[in-house]
């Protein structure tokens, strides 16, 4: 299922309150308890490591080399390492969760709509029965188009029927006042992951449009479409001038460019040639104010709509529409789906078993995801972990408060408004304070796709109800049970997920430089998006403004261009290369997040010497915490896929970050010679 531009930009979280299960005893759960570290002796996986590699020449192979060499990637995955390993773990728990309901009669109502839900997504006998006529009510109303308005009603309610649309509009947060909603309005459209896959000619990508036209050929013909290549080309063609009127991923990434705020009144003026009261009267947002966060994009796309052939949108909606849903409908149409966004685009063999498939489409924020993560916390996530978790928060802080005064770039009055942003940090850890509540949702045993449509509403409704009303920072914009942590500019909080909370990256019982350097960069990747290339552009109180110096902030482009030109050598495939600048973010984070956790671990010895464990010395263990967080296997055309669509560097360079940090090369003895060495005017220091 194609998830709506809400969960895109960050899934919606809404108020709640009630219970599933109590929390669980920590002494009881078999789940939770530990006397050693699970890792090894002390949480590092040292028979992972190939000692035959120089740490200088290649840190992700040194820390993970005879595993990376060895593991065979199982045929329905693109990638597999440390977050996929605890991804698994997850959904294993989930799924115990969901046996335990399913299995048993006295549910109460969250219970139900899980069990029933879970029930439909399994139920293959009626699910192919039913063919392609779960969404055939959306495809008669694309035949009926008429006229443009017929058209822009049907982009308008994109969000609800799963499909495609060159624009679209989310409910998220006025970045000049925190505490009021806005709509947020962006171009977007696009079957394939990125602009450049439309735009390069070479012959990789001639490949993939090439099947990507006989993939749409294959799935109008289950709406029974003739001509399918000859149309199949023409919508190829259209998105091919979508993809020319966005943005590089780049640019999008530039909040000075993305803040664009119009009134409502004033709206048509300034972006003609648009219904947007049809548009907009689909969802029932009021839509007092909105931010065109692509302003040029989303003229072009507006000149689009005025331009194409009506018969060619009305085959683009209705190739969208089958292949959004695709993974709802029957097998038949899954498994041709899956052959192109799965074996073609992916590389990934197989599908995924549906148990899981399920599972994913549940615990999403906009779908049962926080019935179930309640659930999952009591039985998984031991408060203790909690309390455990908020003092490393701490201490992190108090590390980036020291590493903040001791900057020799940055002046005192930048440093007062950084202090004020870091004493304001709010972290997030486990799950809400406040619980989802799902009253008036209905799921049936034996209509998934109008379970889906159920839970759109739901949380559209919701949404519209809360638009004119203060923000709600009780919000979570992952689920309890998600692998992941995220930092919120708005509301200037880092959030961690009780699921995160596991070992490598957190263990009760590992060594204190494990900790450190697994979660403690996790924790301080994070804090670091408050002060990355982008996050520095809000404050202490989530308004976008400049808070720096004309010359510190010079001072920290200046670093941020040599950090980009550090990644912009790195080529995991031949000709193609890690784009520093769409990553600069998050590769800010890493670097940071490995001087603020350090920091904090050397704080943490209060003056000792760690001792020596199995022959390796603490920093050592800090800096192969971290590397292994980031080991992984993928195949070639996921990598594409993260090098073109994504935000993050390939892990196999998150885990040379410390080439950056002083104490890395006196831990592993690296000298000039080894390819990862860089003089000491070359390592990029921002905080």
């Amino acid at each position: 299922m194609k998830k709506s531009l809400i969960a895109i930009a960050l899934a919606a979280t809404f108020i709640g309150g009630c219970g599933m299960f109590t929390a669980s005893d920590d002494s009881n759960n078999k789940n939770i308890v530990a006397s050693k570290a699970e890792l090894g002796s002390f949480g590092v996986d040292l028979s992972a490591r190939n000692e035959v590699v120089k740490p200088g020449d290649d840190f992700f192979m040194y820390a993970s080399g005879t595993w990376y060499d060895h593991y065979v990637m199982p045929a329905d995955k693109t990638r597999y390492g440390a977050f996929t390993g605890l991804a698994e773990r997850s959904e294993t728990q989930v799924k115990e969760i969901i046996d335990d309901i399913t299995s048993r009669t006295n549910l109460n109502a969250d219970e139900q709509l899980v069990a029933d839900f879970y029930q439909a997504y399994m139920d293959t006998e009626t699910i192919n029965k039913l063919g392609i006529s779960p969404i055939q009510s959306t495809l008669d109303q694309i035949s009926a188009v008429k006229n443009t308005q017929d058209l822009t009603k049907i982009f308008g309610e994109a969000w609800l029927t799963g499909t495609e649309s060159p624009l679209g509009g989310y409910m998220w947060f006025n970045r000049l006042d925190p505490n009021q909603y806005e709509m947020s309005v962006g171009a977007g459209g696009l079957g394939l992951p990125d602009r450049s896959y439309y735009l390069e000619e070479s012959e990789r990508f001639e490949k993939t449009r090439n099947a990507y036209v006989a993939h749409i050929a294959t799935m109008l013909a289950f709406a029974g479409i003739e001509n399918g290549q000859k149309r199949a080309e023409q919508i190829l063609a259209l998105e091919t001038k979508i993809a020319q009127g966005h943005w590089p991923r780049e640019k999008k990434r530039n909040r000075d460019l993305t803040l664009n705020q119009v009134k409502r009144a004033d709206l048509a003026k300034q972006y003609p040639d648009f219904d947007w009261d049809t548009y907009f009267a689909q969802s029932g947002y009021k839509v007092p104010q909105l931010n065109i966060s692509q302003p040029e994009p989303i003229k072009a796309m507006i000149a689009l709509v005025n331009a194409e052939s009506l018969s060619v949108w009305q085959d683009y909606l209705t190739f969208h529409t089958i292949s959004g849903n695709a993974g709802l409908l029957s097998e038949d149409i899954y498994a041709a789906n899956f052959a192109f966004y799965g074996k073609e685009l992916n590389g990934q063999q197989e599908p995924r078993p549906r148990w899981k498939r399920a599972i994913g489409e549940m615990s999403d924020t906009e779908s049962l995801g926080f019935a179930i993560g309640k659930v999952y916390v009591a039985r998984f996530f031991p408060e203790s972990s909690k309390l455990q978790m908020a003092q490393l928060v701490e201490n992190l802080r108090t590390a980036l408060g020291q590493r903040i005064d001791g900057l020799d770039w940055m002046g005192e009055e930048t440093k007062v408004n950084a202090h004020a942003k870091l004493a304001a940090f709010n972290p997030k850890i486990g799950y809400p304070d406040v619980w989802q509540e799902f009253e008036g949702v209905t799921i049936s045993k034996n209509d998934l796709v109008g379970n889906i449509k159920h839970l759109r509403q739901f949380f559209n409704a919701d949404s519209v109800a809360k638009e004119l009303k203060k923000t709600d920072r009780n919000r979570w914009g992952m689920t309890p049970q998600r692998v992941n942590a995220y930092y919120n500019s708005s509301f200037n909080e880092i959030v961690f997920p009780a699921a995160i909370l596991q070992p490598p990256f957190f263990d009760p019982n590992a060594d204190a430089a494990v900790n450190y350097g697994a979660i403690g960069a996790v924790i301080g990747h994070e804090m670091g998006h408050g002060f990355d290339d982008q996050g520095s552009k809000s404050d202490a109180n989530g308004i976008q403004r400049n808070w720096w110096t004309d010359e510190d902030r010079d001072a920290f482009d200046a670093k941020a261009d040599q950090l980009v030109a550090q990644y912009n050598k790195y080529e995991p495939i031949t000709d193609n290369f890690v784009n520093g600048r769409n990553s600069l973010g998050e590769n800010i984070g890493d670097v940071g997040g490995l001087s603020m956790a350090y920091h904090a671990y050397r704080l943490s010895l209060n003056g000792k010497e760690a001792p020596v464990i199995n022959g390796v010395t603490g920093d050592q263990r800090f800096f192969l915490a971290w590397a292994q967080v980031w080991k992984e296997k993928r195949t070639e055309k996921s990598m594409l896929n993260q090098l073109r669509g994504g935000t993050h560097a390939p892990g196999r360079f998150r885990a040379q970050a410390p080439r950056n940090h002083d104490a890395w090369y006196k831990a592993f003895d690296v000298k000039p010679g080894d390819a990862l060495y860089l003089p000491e005017d070359e390592r990029v220091r921002i905080w």
